[in-house]
Parts: C-alpha cells; sequence; structure tokens
C-alpha cells in the first residue's frame, strides 16, 4: 500500500489507473515470491530432515492434479502469466502488455502460441 501512495505522485496519467495499481501490485506479488522462494531453498539446504524429504515426494506433481495447473505447466512462466492475467484477472490485452512491460502484438502472439501450444498438447490426450 505504501508503494501506491509513494508512487502515487509517479502516476502519469499514460494508462489506466486500473493498470498501474495492477503493475505495481503485481511487481510487488513477483517480489515477495522470489524472496520467499530464496528463503525456503536456504532453509531447504540447511536442514537434512528425512520426515520432510519424505513428504515433499508424496506430493502429487502439477500435472497430476487438476484445474488450471494441470494446464499452465506445459508453458513458460511469462506466458503463464499472460494467460492468467487474460482469463483469471480479465485484463485486457493492451492493460497486460502494459503490465507485462511488451508491446501489445508481442502480448498478443505470445497468447496466442502458448494457446496453440495447450489446444495441441490436449487434443493428443484427448484423443488417446
Amino acid at each position: 500500500m505504501l508503494k501506491v501512495l509513494y508512487g502515487l505522485k509517479n502516476f502519469e496519467g499514460k494508462s489506466k489507473f486500473k493498470t498501474w495499481l495492477y503493475s505495481i501490485t503485481y511487481n510487488e506479488c513477483i517480489t515477495q515470491y522470489r524472496k520467499e522462494r530464496r528463503k525456503r531453498r536456504l532453509m531447504d539446504a540447511l536442514s537434512l530432515d528425512p520426515l520432510e524429504e519424505a513428504s515433499e515426494e508424496k506430493t502429487p506433481a502439477p500435472e497430476e492434479k487438476g484445474g488450471l495447473d494441470r494446464w499452465l505447466v506445459y508453458v513458460n512462466p511469462i506466458d503463464r502469466e499472460i494467460l492468467v492475467l487474460r482469463f483469471v484477472a480479465e485484463l485486457e490485452f493492451q492493460e497486460i502488455a502494459d503490465i507485462m512491460h511488451m508491446g501489445l502484438s508481442a502480448t498478443k502472439m505470445r497468447y496466442k502460441r502458448a494457446l496453440d501450444k495447450l489446444r495441441e498438447k490436449f487434443a493428443g490426450e484427448t484423443e488417446t
């Protein structure tokens, strides 16, 4: 919340306020995720608890789970974010392009290629 308040003076109005706010939120979430991942790796490296390792082996892989995770595991992280922003957050392509710091045509092309890849992957799976 403080980042939004401090950054408000830098808001130029080149995009919608919603897009600007979402961009700050998105970037902060990515930063927090990376910090947690680093911390988790460090904790894993420091603790060699056999019970912990055994419980990790039993967790199903994302492709074994149902739902959205099952599909998104097959696309790269940037394309995954574009799909999530489009389908889950229901943002327009221009808003997604602004958030991802990409051009509009690049965003649309990545979206199309990601969908094509998923269609190709799961078309073969439903036929078998």
